[in-house]
């Protein structure tokens, strides 16, 4: 990590409260939160919440984290860039693909946490969606069917020395050949699983679990078009207490009535929310070729597979987005989406927690909240361990 400053306050208001506070920054940690009541309006202070923290995120601004060609420098400027977004952490995310190019992407990554100290507290770890995912049309979703493959324990030790042991959290369809034993090794390991992408019936789900998964990876999406009334794989997840519902809440992926229902059957300390920004995100709308085949942006930010309306490629937006629409969709307040998509995923992947509080890390978010519920929030300033990453003085 760079040299933080060697003390920084912020003063603004509480996320959860409004109250006016000043938090003293030490060593890039919190050293204390008091009562800060300025001599202006409060009406000039911004706002301050944890830090934003996407577990799956694909990439940026047409640089995709899957690739034979991206480099440790477009790495490294997409994940600063994403600071401007709120974001203080975030698990950069490849996807099915050939070994080469994951392995490829997975290098280029650690190359940038390596170099750049700010990325490496940006990055406490990285997001293997796939290879080992339903080969199915419909629960496979965007993913590249002659990629996909049955759970391989050696090749992930292999990805996993390409990325220099960063791999924090992989996602698998519980119903590929060795999945069980490839689940029980990587929990083992230290490795967050999570289901996905899966055409799984419950006995399937339930023994990943007893595995020790604990996570379903973008929930009622990366799943059949058509299914059962009952059972079927959403209903096995979203009824299973010991997995955590990841959720896009984009304002695409689930309509506001899904979303609503998945945070309300899961509480709002099970659920997290997560952008799964595309590498094409944030590019104007249009139709581009990528590894996963030709991709269209719509108008309104829609990015999905060019020629079939069913299939999403990832997703327009960002983290802020996903936070501020589960709000105005009245899945939860504004407070409980800052903390599903900061606290939450911390906690569910082992690492520390981190709010406004005295001794955690200073990963915060500085925001003004738009003129009505709809409009998006401002980013005023995004603090990682006690260095400003965007905004500041």
């Amino acid at each position: 990590m760079p040299t933080a400053p060697a003390s920084l306050s912020v003063v603004a208001r509480r996320y959860e409260t409004g109250e006016p506070v000043r938090i003293e920054i030490a060593g890039g940690v919190i050293e204390r939160v008091s009562p800060a009541w300025p001599g202006q309006s409060l009406a000039e202070l911004p706002w301050v919440a944890p830090g934003l923290f996407d577990l799956q995120i694909n990439g940026y601004g047409g640089v995709s984290f899957t690739s034979l060609t991206v480099t440790a420098e477009q790495v490294r400027q997409v994940i600063r860039g994403l600071a401007r977004h709120g974001i203080a952490q975030l698990c950069p995310t490849l996807v099915t693909a050939s070994h080469a190019e994951l392995t490829h992407g997975l290098q280029a990554i650690d190359a940038a946490c390596r170099a750049d100290p700010l990325v490496a507290a940006m990055v406490p770890g990285i997001h293997l969606e796939g290879p080992w995912l339903s080969p199915e049309e419909g629960p496979r979703g965007a993913h590249p069917r002659q990629h996909i493959r049955p759970a391989d324990w050696d090749e992930f030790q292999v990805l996993q020395q390409a990325a220099g042991g960063r791999i924090c959290l992989t996602t698998i369809a519980p119903e590929v050949a060795g999945a069980v034993s490839f689940i029980t090794r990587a929990v083992a390991a230290g490795v967050t699983v999570s289901l996905g992408h899966t055409a799984a019936d419950g006995a399937q789900i339930e023994a990943a679990v007893v595995a020790g998964a604990r996570l379903s990876t973008h929930l009622g999406n990366g799943c059949a078009v058509q299914m059962p009334r009952h059972p079927n794989p959403i209903w096995e997840q979203l009824g299973e207490s010991r997995l955590t519902a990841c959720v896009i809440a984009d304002g695409h992926h689930l309509p506001p009535s899904v979303v609503r229902s998945l945070v309300r059957a899961k509480g709002t300390l099970h659920t997290v929310l997560t952008c799964d920004a595309s590498g094409w995100a944030g590019c104007p709308a249009g139709r581009y070729q990528t590894p996963m085949g030709e991709i269209e942006i719509s108008a309104n930010g829609r990015i999905g597979v060019a020629g079939n309306p069913h299939l999403l490629a990832g997703s327009g937006a960002t983290t802020e987005v996903c936070v501020q629409q589960a709000a105005w969709m009245g899945a939860c307040t504004l407070p409980q989406a800052f903390e599903m998509a900061s606290r939450n995923p911390a906690r569910v992947l082992g690492f520390r927690e981190y709010r406004l509080m005295p001794g955690d890390p200073a990963h915060l978010l500085l925001y003004r909240p738009g003129a009505t519920a709809a409009d998006p929030l401002q980013i005023v300033g995004t603090l990682v361990a006690g260095q400003w990453a965007h905004g500041g003085a």
